[in-house]
């Protein structure tokens, strides 16, 4: 049975829990860290695009690209021609989202309000034609629910020209930041400044037609009901 990326019984436990290792311990803030499975889920589902981060030929690269996931895995997508995705090798992924400025009354105490995950492992490249074909389902239907079944689906060539990692979320770790300065009460609240949060938030935008596209063709719902809508 193949299960919708969204469908619930396809998550895990939200009270499951990560084990603390030396790669997922928290050793700053550690009142901001959480190894809460069900956190590092909110997280992923909430954004489309990491960072990969992997040695190649002893020189440090970060490449931002897409994904997906299912319970047990991240899936990430890029192209045979990349030297970042060889797999067989440790990687660390990243994914945070921005969700405002601390403004305090010291520049000391500034600060940014954030949801970021990290995830740690051994890449493997994914070469089983089927799982293939169903890490990419869900990667497309991560970013654009709905997207895979109404779009032309990869032929042969076009997978081969495709590079699949994918990632074991077993050893993660995520930060959270909310809330307010924490100044407030201390010396510099007698000083009369401003202090407080700038929230920053994405909205989608209306759909724009490719010039291209003969007149007639209506934006499929899946896509037009984005319009407006916050993102993340």
């Amino acid at each position: 049975m193949t299960l919708d990326p969204l469908d619930p019984l396809d998550l895990p436990d939200p009270l499951d829990s990560f084990p603390e290792t030396d790669l997922t311990r928290h050793r700053r803030l550690r009142d901001q860290g959480s190894l809460d499975r069900a956190d590092l889920n909110a997280i992923l589902d909430a954004g489309f695009v990491c960072h990969l981060g992997v040695v190649v030929e002893g020189r440090p690269l970060v490449v931002p690209t897409v994904y997906g996931r299912d319970d047990r895995q991240l899936y990430l997508h890029g192209s045979v021609a990349s030297r970042s995705l060889c797999g067989g090798v440790p990687v660390c992924v990243t994914v945070t989202h921005v969700d405002g400025l601390v403004l305090a009354r010291s520049v000391f105490e500034h600060g940014v309000n954030y949801r970021s995950a990290m995830i740690h492992g051994e890449a493997r490249k994914v070469t089983d034609p089927g799982e293939k074909l169903e890490g990419l389902r869900r990667l497309t239907e991560h970013a654009a629910p709905g997207q895979w079944s109404y779009a032309r689906s990869p032929n042969r060539k076009e997978l081969a020209a495709t590079t699949l990692l994918a990632l074991s979320l077993e050893t993660a770790s995520v930060k959270i930041r909310t809330g307010p300065p924490e100044d407030g009460d201390g010396p510099d609240a007698e000083l009369g400044l401003w202090a407080g949060t700038l929230p920053l938030t994405s909205v989608w935008g209306a759909p724009v037609a490719d010039p291209l596209l003969p007149s007639g063709i209506p934006i499929p719902g899946h896509i037009a009901r984005h319009g407006g809508t916050r993102h993340g």
